[in-house]
């Protein structure tokens, strides 16, 4: 039977690409989308489920809305759900903001949803949530009948993290925090606070946005102050990566002059020199996890309930060699 991961592979994409340009949504070329319906023509790949179960009252699709749009965090999310579906009679509609993705979650046009989209209100998912269109949320600790989070085990990584600093005897910490509207954000920062606190520890705080520029940016404001942390989580890889860029720029070493750990498990953060400590989960399970529990309830009514997903401590060069005396 050939899938979207075929369509996909036939035309040199993403599988995330590969779905917008096949629903008509994404800001994609029109070269890119053309490419993709020439593969699936080709392929004899028929993706609408709405043609093929007119006289249904399920339309046997799955929305999942998220925010960003293609890239290794995403694409990895899609696998482990497309993986699930691969066993079962629904098809994939994937939705990043737009208006489409609004039309099609308001108007219930899928049989249930998986929301990743800090931008669709707790009120929005609330108020359409119901035992015909059950909605998974994977950026949210949101509970509510027909309303199942699926999340990160944000605390276990973090707490890691933070003993690893601690036991090394680095004392003096930071901490780089994501979007202050993040959910995984409050929950890494506000976990490393509690953490320190317990210790008697009183890291400094610092605000970037979850990209490379803004841990760059964060890092020289650090070393142009004189006031060097020993120890740094950030809140993401991303940070980090742009954190130990800085450093370098300024002769220091990670982690002899200050340790540095991210969170994410980016592939780029096993390629970077040093290579990046970091906390890290399998987002294939996290996204397998997510429509396991949406599938079971549609096809079962298996009761909904709160998942977390395992995160662990992987430690590499930028936090884990010999400092200076």
């Amino acid at each position: 039977m050939t899938t979207i991961r075929d369509v996909a592979r036939r035309a040199k994409v993403s599988i995330t690409t590969a779905s917008y340009a096949l629903n008509g949504v994404g800001s994609i070329s029109d070269a890119t989308r053309q490419r993709v319906l020439k593969a699936a023509e080709e392929l004899n790949y028929h993706p609408n489920a709405f043609a093929r179960h007119l006289k249904k009252v399920k339309t046997q699709t799955i929305g999942v809305f998220i925010t960003g749009f293609g890239g290794a965090f995403w694409d990895e999310i899609l696998e482990g759900i497309h993986e699930v579906m691969l066993t079962t009679e629904y098809d994939l509609v994937v939705c990043p903001r737009s208006r489409s993705e609004r039309r099609i979650l308001m108007y219930r046009q899928v049989d249930g949803a998986i929301v990743f989209d800090s931008d669709i209100s707790d009120e929005i998912v609330l108020k359409l949530a119901s035992r015909r269109f059950p909605i998974v949320v994977m950026d949210r600790l949101l509970q509510a009948d027909f309303v199942a989070p699926v999340l990160l085990d944000n605390a276990q990584g973090v707490r890691e993290a933070f003993q690893h600093f601690y036991d090394q005897g680095l004392h003096k910490m930071a901490f780089v925090s994501g979007d202050l509207n993040s959910f995984d954000n409050t929950e890494r920062m506000q976990t490393f606070l509690d953490e320190a606190r317990k210790f008697h520890l009183q890291p400094t705080l610092h605000y970037g946005a979850f990209t490379e520029i803004s841990g760059y940016t964060v890092a020289r404001r650090i070393i142009q102050s004189g006031d060097l942390p020993q120890a740094v989580f950030c809140a993401n890889d991303q940070m980090a990566i742009g954190f130990l860029r800085a450093m370098q720029e300024h002769g220091l070493n990670a982690p002899e002059d200050i340790a540095v750990v991210g969170f994410d498990d980016i592939l780029l953060s096993r390629c970077v020199q040093p290579t990046l400590s970091t906390v890290g989960a399998s987002r294939q399970a996290w996204g397998a996890s997510a429509i396991r529990q949406l599938i079971g309830f549609l096809e079962h009514e298996t009761p909904l309930c709160l998942q977390r997903i395992p995160t662990r401590l992987v430690p590499r060069q930028s936090s884990t060699s010999k400092r200076k005396a």
